[in-house]
């Protein structure tokens, strides 16, 4: 069978129609440039709400897509045309390996368009036909607390069948929100930086001390052409950020601020918008966000 990374997306859905059009486009656009930019070969389709990715080497291409703002999952998906015969075939086939192994195990089903069959019948038989089929593996039906699930998703003529939804950093594409600047300067500053990432905006970052690995090691994972320039302290940092705002289009700052910091900061920035995404989060939940974040490059 054809095999497909099915990627989702959230909130773009929920824009107008010209709006969601528009993000649409932009977030197709950033990963055909993403695999171009990663050196693999990508045909992309889509649907409402879903995005198809075909490449030849799928499990490169589902660590670009997770690196993609605006991705809230990706699935890598057998296709097959929808009979219920042959889903029920091509899920025995499919699957063999795991099912054959004793495992407490869910069939969870969605369908869209007609069909002879509802979603609860289409799980149900799936799930009845496992059964026949490995009689003695010791699987056993459990909807509540599986630890496996197998995915039948029914598009009209068309099925997936997938195990697993990977994460994405959700969010908007790249490119939709315009140009921020960002110091990134600790963990604090360069969660700050990819927190406005995933709003649309595009990065330029000022980096100071371990600022520059976590905006070249990290952050740039999540933009191919995201921009870092060295800066010898936070201050020159702020100076090499209001150059960039007198030269190009800003449509802020990002800074890792503390509360107290807000007055001096806006007499410096003056009419520059100034964001400080952090600003509420203690040092161990920057922490932790930033583990997230990190793992999703993995």
């Amino acid at each position: 069978m054809e095999e497909v990374l099915l990627v989702r997306y959230g909130e773009l859905a929920l824009k107008s129609p010209p709006v969601r059009a528009q993000f649409e486009r932009q977030l197709k656009n950033n990963l055909l440039d993403a695999f171009l930019q990663a050196g693999l070969d990508c045909a992309l389709s889509s649907d409402r709400g879903h995005l198809y990715v075909s490449t030849s080497r799928p499990e490169e291409g589902v660590k670009v897509i997770r690196r993609t703002f605006g991705v809230v999952s990706v699935s890598r998906a057998c296709v097959l045309k929808t009979s219920l015969d042959g889903i029920l075939r091509a899920v025995v086939e499919t699957f063999q390996e795991p099912l054959a192994h004793p495992h407490r195990f869910a069939v969870r089903s969605r369908r869209t368009g007609s069909h002879a069959f509802t979603s609860q019948e289409l799980a149900a038989r799936v799930g009845e036909e496992i059964l026949r089929a490995f009689p003695h593996s010791g699987l056993v039906v459990d909807l509540e607390e599986p630890d496996l699930e197998i995915f039948v998703e029914v598009r009209g003529p068309t099925t997936y069948l997938y195990m697993s939804r990977m994460p994405g950093p959700g969010g908007l594409p790249l490119g939709v929100a315009g140009n921020v600047g960002a110091v990134v300067d600790g963990l604090r500053g360069a969660l700050g930086a990819f927190l406005l990432m995933k709003r649309g905006c595009r990065a330029h970052v000022a980096a100071v001390g371990e600022g520059w690995d976590l905006s070249r090691e990290v952050l740039s994972r999540f933009d191919p052409h995201l921009v870092v320039q060295s800066a010898p302290d936070a201050p020159g940092a702020w100076d090499l950020v209001r150059s960039w705002a007198e030269s190009k289009p800003l449509e802020g700052v990002s800074l890792p601020l503390d509360v107290d910091d807000y007055g001096p900061a806006r007499d410096f920035w003056g009419e520059t918008v100034v964001f400080s995404p952090t600003v509420g989060l203690s040092e161990q939940e920057v922490h932790e966000q930033w583990l997230a974040v990190v793992e999703l490059t993995r």
